[in-house]
């Protein structure tokens, strides 16, 4: 096949792993509102979950076909991606003002989160490590669910609720069951022509698998939370827009590393690189204390934010030659 036919079943794999998750996100969130769960879980687990599942399904994919440095990079790019590019891009076209408890409530659990996926992924990710990852994920939840719990004057569930409008009949869950499946079948189509044909391109370029996850393959599963985050802020709702791409990185690591971890079986997923590790858990802590300074990210900090990943990318590209 053609380098040009490749790259054109890679970007229809890309256009259905966007088109699914959002309807994924959508409908979740809807069917959620539906079942009456609290609207602070739709914000924080529900879409945070929604929109990490490309993360999940294009890395789980990477790690059953043996492909393991695309799978990491995958999740190693999507967690620098989201709170440095797209929380930058988003906060320089208007400032991110954070009124609820997001901040205090996700920031230190997603830089935990990533900072214990980043060890495993430095020592080499195994079945048990996976297995490890996956009990620590149930326990982030329950940890998310338990602190679910806002002040009356907590802004998120409002942001929640007009997410999710218009809201659907009790009876009419089904049409929502429905879009869900029919997102997540998209999800899992998209994802193996995206990593099939991305594996092909990074070999025919001479770039290793590791550059092309956490460049190419980052970008296109980390879509799903720009959408979110553009919808979001466009329409005032910072809280939300930071709760979901906080959560996107708690659920990366946990989740996204547990699957990993498991895909890979009896076989140890090699060790990731330093320098790239490195580089995702300091984007963390750096968009945790921005965040911290005054729950908000000004047009300043939205530079400080871009131009950390503008530094970072290009020296990774050179340790992952």
């Amino acid at each position: 096949m053609s380098t040009l036919f490749v790259a054109g079943l890679g970007i229809v794999g890309l256009v259905l792993l966007t088109v699914g998750a959002d309807q994924l996100v959508v409908g979740a969130g809807r069917l959620a509102t539906v079942l009456r769960v609290a609207p602070v879980i739709v914000g924080v687990v529900i879409i945070g979950l929604g929109t990490s599942t490309p993360e999940f399904v294009v890395s789980g994919t990477a790690a059953v076909r043996g492909n393991a440095a695309l799978a990491l990079g995958n999740l190693v790019g999507s967690n620098m991606l989201n709170v440095t590019l797209i929380l930058g891009v988003v906060a320089v076209v208007s400032p991110v003002v954070v009124r609820s408890s997001v901040p205090v409530r996700e920031a230190p659990l997603m830089v935990a989160g990533v900072t214990v996926f980043g060890a495993f992924a430095l020592v080499g990710l195994k079945f048990v490590a996976g297995v490890l990852l996956a009990v620590l994920s149930i326990g982030a939840l329950m940890l998310l669910v338990r602190l679910s719990r806002v002040p009356p004057d907590d802004s998120l569930p409002d942001d929640v609720a007009a997410f999710v409008e218009p809201p659907p009949a009790p009876g009419r869950w089904w049409v929502e069951a429905a879009r869900c499946a029919v997102g997540l079948a998209a999800t899992l189509g998209g994802a193996q022509l995206l990593v099939a044909n991305a594996s092909t391109l990074a070999h025919r370029w001479g770039l290793s698998d590791a550059v092309i996850g956490f460049t190419l393959v980052a970008v296109g599963t980390s879509l799903p939370e720009l959408m979110t985050s553009v919808q979001a802020q466009r329409r005032g709702w910072g809280d939300l827009m930071v709760g979901n791409l906080l959560g996107s990185n708690l659920f990366n690591s946990l989740i996204g590393g547990a699957v990993v971890g498991i895909a890979a079986g009896r076989h140890t997923i090699a060790p990731f690189g330093f320098a790239a590790v490195t580089a995702m858990v300091v984007a963390g802590l750096l968009a945790w204390l921005l965040l911290k300074r005054g729950n908000r990210i000004t047009r300043p900090e939205a530079c400080v934010l871009l131009c950390a990943y503008g530094l970072m990318l290009p020296l990774l590209i050179s340790a992952n030659p």
